[in-house]
């Protein structure tokens, strides 16, 4: 564990941007927060020092970030002891932890005291999120916490003229979930909340997810209502137009999670890389990739159709992760500064894709994605699986 010496951070916080001010007001309630440090002794001062907020926790950053993710209900529950036993017994050093989840509710119950409270999106899923992490510091797991940002049932119930509307009642896709409008600052200071929230708990990566407007907008946008907000005179064709917006909210809430030393990533499908933007969602690789600290590509084999001129990709993981991760790094090698690379494997089996379109996902497969990056020079990754559920026996730092 890394050793530092200070006897006190002092914080003090005057004002708070309400989730419901528009951002010009957010920004001057955030210029108000002030920061004394106090006594410190150490040699170089480490991130969250050098912003003058320190959460009390200490984690190191791996030597490369090898994560799981864990949902509200593992991490608050009896599966947590063993997720912590798999990581402690291999060369698995991070978890990506639900805060706020798919449906737009917290998976924890914030204190009277926080902004968030009058807000009812907690859940009791984890009792005590900080314990969580001080177990969590005691093994040196380094924790992120995942926000789902614009999917958001909660939300868009709460609030439709915050989302997508049709004949006045909230708009919800085929599988029945809402998304709340990236146009609208609004959105974008109640998730800001949020993730200050998850930092001061002492989480020390905030990872978006869901960062995008919903699938098939391009052919769904007409048929909506739903403000543009300041976006309402924008010159850009509509494309444009929604790529700048959701490109303008992570730029602005790193900005605003800056003074809490944390990383901001953002996970993004994976055919973004392969395009120069996708069209309806929002989404342009390197737009983002510009404005975080880590992108998490989701590349799981299941999710592509023919493409790198395979077949059948969920039967070819290896050629699959290594196709893709050509094109990853040639897209980051044009920019200025890039973030790391941190994509999302499969540990999952789809078979949902229907005989002879899937295999059975296990410790090769596993392994076989992680040296595809590997050989292209990507050291990070995380692994999905829904239930957490992971496949046992994996090296997961392969020769």
């Amino acid at each position: 564990m890394k050793s530092l010496k200070w006897l006190a951070v002092s914080l003090v916080l005057i004002g708070s941007a309400s989730t419901a001010q528009a951002a010009e007001t957010a920004t001057e309630d955030f210029s108000t927060r002030t920061y004394e440090i106090v006594n410190i002794d150490s040699g170089l001062l480490g991130t969250s020092e050098r912003f003058g907020f320190d959460s009390g926790l200490n984690f190191e950053y791996p030597d490369a970030v090898r994560g799981i993710f864990v949902t509200g209900n593992s991490a608050g529950g009896a599966r947590f002891s063993s997720l912590v036993e798999l990581v402690e017994n291999t060369d698995l050093n991070a978890m990506v932890i639900d805060v706020k989840e798919d449906m737009g509710h917290l998976t924890y119950t914030p204190e009277a005291d926080s902004p968030l409270a009058d807000k009812g999106i907690g859940t009791s899923l984890i009792k005590n999120p900080r314990a969580m992490l001080e177990q969590m510091e005691q093994d040196q797991i380094y924790p992120i916490a995942r926000v789902v940002v614009f999917k958001d049932s909660v939300l868009a119930e709460q609030h439709p003229e915050l989302s997508f509307t049709v004949d006045g009642k909230v708009w919800a896709n085929n599988r029945g979930e809402a998304f709340v409008n990236p146009f609208m600052k609004e959105v974008w200071d109640y998730n800001v909340e949020v993730a200050i929230e998850a930092a001061k708990l002492g989480f020390k990566e905030i990872q978006f997810d869901y960062v995008r407007f919903p699938e098939g907008f391009e052919r769904l946008g007409e048929q909506l209502d739903y403000s543009m907000g300041d976006y309402t005179e924008s010159s850009l064709d509509p494309v444009q137009r929604r790529v700048e917006a959701v490109t303008d909210f992570v730029a602005y809430a790193k900005e605003k999670l800056e003074p809490y030393g944390v990383d901001v990533s953002v996970d993004i499908f994976g055919y973004a890389a392969t395009l120069p933007e996708a069209p309806g969602i929002g989404q342009n690789f390197s737009k983002i990739s510009e404005n975080v600290d880590v992108i998490s590509s989701m590349i799981y084999p299941s999710h592509w159709t023919s493409y790198f001129g395979i077949a059948k990709p969920d039967l070819e993981p290896y050629k699959l992760v290594a196709e893709y991760a050509k094109v990853e790094n040639e897209v980051l090698s044009k920019l200025d500064e890039a973030p790391v690379s941190r994509p999302w494997l499969q540990d999952f089996t789809a078979s949902y894709l229907g005989d002879g379109n899937y295999k059975r996902y296990g410790k090769v497969e596993v392994e076989d994605q992680i040296r595809a990056l590997q050989d292209q020079g990507i050291d990070e990754f995380l692994l999905w699986n829904a239930g957490n559920s992971y496949s046992p026996g994996v090296d997961y730092t392969p020769e």
